[in-house]
């Protein structure tokens, strides 16, 4: 779980403009970030799987929104690959 003060800075880093706290390129930077800690955790409690679980949830999650930038907003889908080094 993200703390609020990291939350905060990850939206003002990828809003498109000042009150823009849910577009899809936001959502994506705060999933990657989630995933992120999550994968860290994994890696040493290799036997939680209600938290494999919700990584997996979280992965499904952010493959809808890259798939739906890709299709809709191809040039933000593609700032938001090099924003994060994610793979196509």
């Amino acid at each position: 779980m993200l703390k609020r003060a990291s939350k905060k800075r990850l939206i003002t880093k990828h809003q498109t403009h000042k009150s823009d706290t849910g577009s899809a390129p936001v959502q994506v930077a705060i999933l990657t970030k989630e995933i992120n800690l999550l994968s860290k955790h994994l890696a040493d409690h290799k036997k939680d799987f209600s938290a494999r679980r919700g990584l997996l949830g979280k992965v499904a999650q952010r493959r809808k929104l890259l798939n739906y930038l890709k299709m809709n907003k191809p040039e933000a889908y593609q700032s938001v690959l090099e924003a994060h080094d994610l793979k196509k």
